[in-house]
């Protein structure tokens, strides 16, 4: 047991980069010493929270694309004239089209109301069916 505490302090002492080394040469030379390290890793909390925050990692992307990404200048004013005016048509057409299925939504809602309006007229235009003529239950 001594000699496990002692590879996994010089593992740490090594740092990240020397856990997922052996969890990839155990991958490659003996599966199930690569599948046991991943596990002890996820289950030791070896992985760090910081481990897929380096500079390719999205860190760029997850800048670019905040809350008002879209609107910053890239330094080029012809391209960010285009930007503003694509930009500009695609909400208007998103308004557009957002007024007309509202349209569509009112236009089903008038016609479902009409033709429930029309079924109550011919429910109240049709004479009451008196007992005489109604069958009696005779078998």
């Amino acid at each position: 047991m001594d000699r496990l505490r002692s590879a996994e302090d010089w593992m740490d002492s090594r740092g990240r980069g020397a856990w997922i080394a052996a969890m990839v040469l155990g991958f490659v030379f003996v599966w199930p010493v690569g599948l046991a390290l991943l596990i002890y890793m996820t289950y030791a909390n070896k992985w760090s929270k910081s481990m897929f925050k380096g500079k390719f990692c999205g860190s760029r992307r997850d800048a670019s694309m905040g809350r008002h990404g879209a609107w910053r200048s890239s330094g080029n004013s012809a391209f960010d004239a285009y930007k503003a005016d694509t930009l500009r048509r695609l909400e208007d057409e998103q308004g557009a089209f957002e007024s007309f299925l509202q349209r569509l939504r009112d236009a089903k809602d008038k016609q479902e109301f009409d033709s429930f309006m029309e079924d109550r007229a011919k429910g109240a235009a049709r004479p009451a069916a008196t007992t005489e003529d109604s069958p009696r239950g005779e078998y």
